[in-house]
Parts: structure tokens; sequence; C-alpha cells
């Protein structure tokens, strides 16, 4: 391949599944079931937290938020692994992967820190249930949010800006399922320390601060539980708890692995399949884990169903 600078560069290739020499068309129906499931299963759960009166809380409220990031998430790269799937061509515009770099990671920022204020929300439920209405009230959920959404974009525009400020000399095949910020990084012939040192930096307040705000949230919050005197009451609560804890483990586990730690040289499958957990696996399962033993939601689906 020729050699091209980065105002020559006008696409990339997604290599994917390019190694594969079968099985395009069940990868591509698999990959089309997960993406139908995780857009009607999170968007049943905005329609449900809007229609339902019982679950106009702050944790739905949340709830409905995340699903709704899950949406945008498999949004912003499934429909074009569809397409490369059953193409012979895999190539992507560099305006159009700067902009799916940019979404993506906006996403991904945001779900951190929507995680983190999700453990907060449950933390003062449970260990404050009395002044929970007070401090967990309608204006401060709406600023917690915006925070999120507000500081996942800061987070990606400084990442997207200072990735393609780097210049692509060689190779512009990248070795992932979507334009991502480690892949991209090991094509640029260029000094990439500055990138790594932003990964580290802002994934400390981006990834590692949240993760530990819910670790300590969740200390206090097991320990208020094992004093709980209702059996029914702890049992409940642990059931809450246990589900928003799986979403954490799956998710920050990917992401740590993928973006906090120094960029692999040369082709990993576990750093091109690992992504998939989050981006792909994660807004799938999340509505299932969430709602699979809530009665509120399963109340709330009861009576829609009524109305119908």
């Amino acid at each position: 391949m020729k050699a091209q600078n980065q105002s020559e560069l006008t696409e990339f290739i997604i290599l994917g599944f390019k190694n594969l020499q079968e099985g395009h068309f069940l990868l591509f129906t698999g990959f089309l079931i997960t993406y139908v499931f995780t857009v009607m299963w999170n968007s049943f759960i905005i329609i449900l937290a809007m229609v339902d009166q019982r679950l106009r809380t702050p944790m739905y409220f949340f709830l409905s938020n995340l699903s709704f990031l899950d949406i945008c998430y498999t949004t912003t790269t499934i429909p074009q692994m569809l397409a490369h799937l059953l193409s012979e061509k895999s190539s992507i515009s560099y305006r159009g992967c700067v902009l799916q770099l940019y979404f993506f990671f906006s996403f991904v920022g945001t779900e951190c820190l929507l995680l983190a204020v999700m453990a907060f929300d449950r933390y003062i439920a449970i260990c404050n249930p009395l002044r929970y209405s007070l401090i967990v009230s309608r204006n401060i959920c709406l600023h917690l949010v915006i925070a999120c959404w507000v500081g996942g974009f800061l987070n990606s525009m400084v990442h997207t800006v200072f990735a393609f400020q780097l210049p692509f000399c060689g190779d512009n095949r990248i070795d992932a399922f979507y334009c991502d910020i480690p892949p991209l990084l090991k094509l640029s012939c260029g000094d990439i320390s500055l990138n790594q040192m932003l990964l580290l930096f802002i994934g400390l307040f981006i990834a590692w601060t949240p993760l530990f705000c819910i670790i300590v949230s969740y200390v206090y919050i097991i320990s208020a539980i094992l004093k709980m005197c209702s059996t029914e009451g702890r049992q409940k609560a642990f059931s809450t708890c246990s589900s928003h804890l799986t979403v954490v483990l799956l998710y920050y586990g990917s992401c740590i692995f993928t973006y906090l730690r120094p960029i692999p040289t040369g082709s990993s499958v576990n750093a091109k399949l690992i992504p998939l957990m989050y981006s792909i696996l994660t807004p799938l399962l999340n509505p299932i884990i969430y709602t699979l033993r809530n009665k509120d939601v399963k109340k709330a689906w009861q009576s829609l169903l009524g109305i119908i």
C-alpha cells in the first residue's frame, strides 16, 4: 500500500470479520437479531417509564436514560457492521470515522458517569430512605443526567480532536469492527504518547473515579442491607442492587481493558472481541438484567397490555 499522509487519506478499511472466509451470513443474522431485540427491549423500558405512574421515580428515570444510551450505542456501530458483513467493501470515509468515533466515545463516557449516578441513587434510597425524595428531587435528577451527557461529550471531543490530529502515513486498515481510539492510535506513524496520557489521565475522572464511587456506595449499601430486620426488604434491596452491580462489572471491566491500558502492538483477538461486550452485549443484557425480577416493571407491562 502506498504511503499516504493525513491530508490524502480519504477513507479507512474496517477489517472486522474479513479474516473469516465463511459464516458472514450467520454473523449478519446474529447481529441483526441482537440489534432488533436491543432496540425493542430498551424502547420498551423508555415507554413504560413514560406512561406508567408507578415508574415515574428517579431510579426509572435514570434507567430510561441508560436504555436510550444503549440504543444510541448499537445504532452507532451495528448497522455499519451489518452492511460490511454483506459487502466485499468494508470502508468508511475519513469524516464518517471521525463522527462514529466521536459519538461512540461520547456514549462510553456518558454511561460511565450515569452508572455512578445510579449507584448514588440506590445509596440514598437504601441508606437514607426518609430523606430520599428531598435529596433525589426531580431537578437534581435532571441536573445529574445533563452533567453525565455533557461530561461524556466533552470527554469524547478531547480524544477525537487529538486522535485525528495524528499523521496517518501508512496502512489505513483498522483492525477492529468500528472506528475506535486504540486501533486508530496503532495506525498512526506519529508520537501517540500524548494520546495515551490523555486516555489514562481523563480515564481517572471519567472511569476510575465513578467506579470508586460505585464501590464505596455499595460498601455502605451492603452494610445497610445486612442490618435490615425484614427478610422481604433485604431480598428486594439485594435484587435491585445485584442488577446494577452486574451491569457495572460487565461494562467497566470491558471498558478498562480496552482504554485504560497501554496500546498493544500487533493484532490481538481479545482487543477486537472485548469491545463488543460493552458496545453490543451489555446494551442487549441491560434491560433483561434490570427487569427480569422487577415486580414494578412486570405490573407496568401488564397494565400496558390491558390498555392495548
